[in-house]
């Protein structure tokens, strides 16, 4: 299973999946239904409007992609009303070619104020003095902007809207979902099975991208991280990279996108014979996985998922808290549009866990100097609780 195959071998096994064809993007009575229900959340916290910044949110929204800059582009979603995009005048053809859905388009010319503009927008819309949620994304220049330029509304965070909406996902997102992961786990498998001694974490990054393409995630990779040996031990990898060799901690954390939404599985193991303590470690980071799976539970808030899998590692040694060795993150985090958003399995967190929420399951452990083990599988919640997405690691002897 683990350094048995040829990369030409696992290329063209991974053509044949259909994962990717399978699968259909968000319909425009879909972000029509999103917009519909962040106008009555609106309606129901009184906001007048809620300013949508080029990225994810706006995305989510209107299905317009476009990706945030030094020049504003976005769009105002009244509480009652047909929405406004903003954007550079240079830009307004392209940018309607993305518009999933439509709306009235006010253009700024490079010597113009963009923000300025907005105050304009809302004193067309008749919002004069109003409540404005402003995207919890949005760079500071843009909302400084706003507040400048039209400094007679009061000013909210917008994530009461765009979180509250985003984080419980329709059956459609969590298919999407299921289709990236599926993806990226038999990517993970390709990848252990190319290993050979002398190979380079840059070698099987490279193969990865290749290997998502050849899957059906046609952008690749939206990330990659590739760690042997003692560097498995720093969450997020070290600056130079390593070469492979016998009995090595191998970590592979990688992911894709399908129709925008995002995998992300994390897989450990020993390139070769595991040390007593490597199995050890990795039996407590799986059990630590498995009690975090199990604290989540409908209407449990999130922070007690991360405390379960916490408490467990404290009584068998690791730790407490954050420190090393030990789990030095967070549990887990949502998961969507973006890698990493609301909520997240971290003790802080008392968002209730309701149907629809998506997480990472990952309470890594980190031996500095040594090695780490990490295990992330992401699920679901459902009427009946958590649901996998993907099944986790049997055995260190038996990772896939």
């Amino acid at each position: 299973m683990i350094g048995h195959s040829k990369i030409d071998t696992e290329l063209e096994r991974l053509t044949s999946l259909t994962f990717a064809q399978e699968s259909t993007p968000i319909s425009k009575a879909e972000y029509a239904a999103r917009i519909e229900k962040a106008q009555g959340l609106m309606q129901e916290q009184g906001i007048d409007a809620l300013y949508l910044n080029a990225g994810t949110n706006l995305y989510y929204f209107t299905g317009t992609r476009w990706y945030a800059s030094e020049r504003m582009v976005g769009a105002l979603l009244p509480a009652n009303g047909s929405l406004v995009y903003i954007s550079p005048f240079f830009e307004i053809s392209t940018l309607k070619q993305f518009m999933a859905i439509e709306g009235d388009v006010k253009g700024w010319q490079e010597h113009e104020c963009p923000y300025q503009l907005t105050a304009d927008i809302l004193r067309g819309l008749g919002i004069q003095k109003g409540t404005i949620a402003i995207d919890e994304s949005s760079s500071f220049f843009i909302s400084n902007g706003i507040r400048n330029a039209a400094p007679d509304h009061t000013y909210v965070d917008g994530k009461s809207i765009t979180a509250t909406c985003r984080m419980i996902k329709s059956d459609h997102e969590i298919a999407l979902m299921q289709a990236a992961k599926n993806i990226t786990l038999e990517v993970q498998k390709s990848a252990a099975a190319i290993l050979h001694e002398g190979i380079t974490t840059t070698e099987v990054a490279s193969f990865i991208n290749q290997a998502h393409i050849a899957a059906g995630a046609p952008k690749g990779n939206y990330f990659v991280i590739v760690l042997f040996g003692e560097a498995t031990a720093y969450p997020h990898g070290v600056k130079d990279p390593q070469t492979l060799k016998k009995n090595d901690m191998v970590l592979i954390d990688t992911g894709c996108q399908v129709h925008d939404y995002i995998s992300d599985i994390t897989r450990s193991y020993v390139y070769g014979t595991p040390s007593d303590k490597q199995r050890s470690v990795w039996n407590h980071e799986k059990q630590a996985q498995k009690i975090a799976f199990n604290a989540a539970q409908l209407d449990t808030p999130c922070g007690i998922v991360d405390v379960a899998a916490r408490d467990y590692l404290a009584s068998v040694g690791y730790g407490p808290d954050y420190q090393v060795p030990g789990l030095p993150h967070r549990t887990g985090h949502g998961i969507g549009l973006d890698i990493h958003e609301w909520p997240y399995l971290v003790r802080s967190d008392q968002t209730p866990l309701k149907k629809g929420m998506c997480f990472s399951n990952e309470p890594m452990l980190c031996l500095y100097g040594e090695f780490g083990v990490r295990l992330e599988d992401h699920f679901y919640m459902t009427d009946q609780g958590p649901k996998w997405f993907t099944q986790p690691s049997p055995s260190i002897d038996q990772p896939f």
